[in-house]
Formats: C-alpha cells, sequence, structure tokens
C-alpha cells in the first residue's frame, strides 16, 4: 500500500512540474506573431477619410474606446470622451476576466511606431509583447485588408489627444496563461471589389464583428457552430439584461424574410437627421448596438452585409430579446 501511494505520488509531482514547465513555456514563448513591421504610414486625405469611416461606421472602434451614455437608447458615445478608453468588460457579460479598452488616442498611442499599431491591431500584441484578450476581434482585423488597417491607424493619429490612465486588464485563471496562446500571425486579404456584393459583404461582416455579439457564448468563448444566431447576454449598468438578435436568414426566428430594404432602413431610420435618441429611464428596453453608427454606413455597403447574411446557414432559435434585473 505504501509503495502505491508513493509512487502515486511521484506520478502526481511529475504532472505538477510538467504542467509548470508548459505554463513557463507560454508565458515566456508566446506569444510568437513575428516583429512589428518597419514602416511609415502616409496619413493622406484619402487614408483618413477611409479611416474615419471605418472606425465610427464598419469596425466602430470609438464604440469600445469610448465612454458611452447609458441613459439614452443604444447608449451614444459621451461628447469629449472619443478613443479615450477606459471601458470596463467583466465576468457580468461573461467573459474570464476584467478587461478595459485602451486609450486609442495620440496620448495613449504615442509610444506607439506605426508598425507596432499595425501588429496590436491584426495580431493582438502590444508594443511590449504582451497578448491581448480577443475581446477586441483582432483575428477578424488580421484578415483585414493592410491598406484598411493603415486607414484606421492614419485616422487614428488625428484624434484630440485625450489624456486618460486606464486600469490593467486582469484575465482570470487559467486564461491568464492560455491568452499568450490566443494571439496569430496576421493573414491579410484583399478587400474584395463592391462588384461582388457577396464576397464584399462576407469581408464587411467579419471587420464589423457582427460574429462577435451574435454569436452565443460561453466560458470565455464563442460557440462557432452557432454563429450569427444571436442570444449572447449582455448586462447593462442598472443590471438588465440585453441579448443579441438572430441574424441568420431562419424564417422563423431570424431575418430569413426581411427584404434589402427592409434590413438597411432597419440601420438607417437612426441616421436620420430628424431622429433624437430617447432617454431611456432603468428598467426600460435599451440595447449596447451602437444603432447610430451602424447606421452611417453607406447603403451599398448595408445592401452587401445583408447579401451575405442571406447566404449562411439558418439556424433556428428564438430569442428573448431583453429582460429587467429584477
Amino acid at each position: 500500500m505504501k509503495k502505491i501511494v508513493k509512487i502515486a505520488g511521484i506520478i502526481i509531482l511529475f504532472v505538477v512540474v510538467l504542467a509548470a514547465a508548459a505554463a513557463t513555456y507560454i508565458s515566456v514563448a508566446l506569444p510568437d506573431v513575428g516583429p512589428a513591421e518597419s514602416l511609415t504610414i502616409e496619413g493622406t486625405p484619402e487614408r483618413i477619410e477611409r479611416g474615419k469611416y471605418l472606425a465610427w461606421s464598419v469596425s466602430v472602434c470609438m464604440d469600445c474606446h469610448s465612454t458611452r451614455d447609458w441613459s439614452k437608447f443604444s447608449g451614444p458615445i459621451v461628447p469629449g470622451t472619443t478613443g479615450k478608453g477606459g471601458e470596463r468588460f467583466d465576468q457580468s457579460v461573461g467573459l474570464p476576466g476584467v478587461f478595459y479598452s485602451r486609450n486609442i488616442t495620440p496620448e495613449g498611442l504615442a509610444r506607439y511606431s506605426d508598425g507596432e499599431l499595425v501588429r496590436v491591431i491584426t495580431t493582438g500584441v502590444t508594443k511590449e509583447g504582451v497578448a491581448m484578450f480577443p475581446l477586441m476581434p483582432y483575428p477578424n482585423y488580421g484578415k483585414m485588408d493592410r491598406e484598411d488597417v493603415y486607414s484606421i491607424v492614419a485616422y487614428l493619429r488625428t484624434l484630440e489627444p485625450i489624456a486618460s490612465e486606464v486600469p490593467r486588464s486582469k484575465p482570470d485563471f487559467p486564461v491568464n496563461i492560455l491568452i499568450h496562446t490566443m494571439p496569430q500571425k496576421a493573414d491579410p486579404q484583399k478587400r474584395p471589389d463592391a462588384s461582388d456584393p457577396l464576397a464584399y459583404g462576407k469581408y464587411l461582416t467579419g471587420i464589423s464583428g457582427c460574429a462577435e455579439c451574435h454569436t452565443p457564448f460561453e466560458k470565455g468563448k464563442s460557440l462557432r457552430e452557432f454563429s450569427l444566431s444571436g442570444n449572447r447576454e449582455f448586462r447593462l449598468p442598472d443590471g438588465s439584461v440585453v441579448r443579441s438578435a438572430n441574424i441568420t436568414p431562419d424564417p422563423m426566428t431570424g431575418i430569413g424574410k426581411w427584404t434589402m430594404a427592409q434590413f438597411v432602413s432597419r440601420f438607417k431610420n437612426y441616421s436620420d437627421s430628424a431622429f433624437v435618441l430617447p432617454v431611456v429611464k432603468p428598467g426600460e428596453f435599451n440595447t449596447i448596438m451602437p444603432w447610430t453608427m451602424y447606421g452611417s454606413m453607406k447603403e451599398d455597403d448595408l445592401k452587401a452585409i445583408f447579401t451575405y447574411l442571406q447566404s449562411v446557414n439558418p439556424i433556428t432559435k428564438k430569442v428573448e430579446t431583453f429582460s429587467t434585473g429584477k
């Protein structure tokens, strides 16, 4: 019996040492996405204009990297906070830790070269070589056309600098170790021509992060087999819970019966100059969907996204969109 206990102890010790060695290797050797490029991005008017469009209307960088006013419908950005970062995302929305959006104004990015900024956007590895949790969908941005990435960088350099101290993100165990394995080398794809709405719509859907919010999320990761079927939960500041909609072409629970005109107008209604965001009281329906931002997307781009969404696998899933925190 003593011999068995001794052998068991040796095995357990071996496993512990092996696990510690693996954790050390992962923490020290990874992430390995290669060095940042040595490049200088010229801030041409065309690039800045394109970058502004992407940052506000497509990839909506400003949505997470600014302060949002949850007393109004869809949480519009508080004036004077554009790009300052500091928004908290934690276990209340199913994340394995506490994460903060970074300051992406020139004040926060001054230490970054253009190449380092391209690398962090497309691989999730900071200037210091630290791995970021893919709350920012850098796996998607890693497939973005390189010129679009350059345009975003050029635009970010033009933002009004804001001094803002942002807390350090703290992933829970074991994600604090596994996070080192998450960044991958970028795989930039050429932006499809708009004359091919299916391919172009797929590209826009990816860099818009549609699947990030409209896919169920459990134990720190998206359930990709149910991609775009909705039901991801987001807790609002008042304790209410809003769930993303099913945007697959299922005719009963998704957008299978929608026309392209209905889809486009659903967004464009929020960009109408006559529309005023209503005040929302605690407990009343609200949403994290930045309707006014996506509503400023070009109609042809919205049409391309709709074309792509109609091509994906329809999934039947009814979603209870909203429930109070009571």
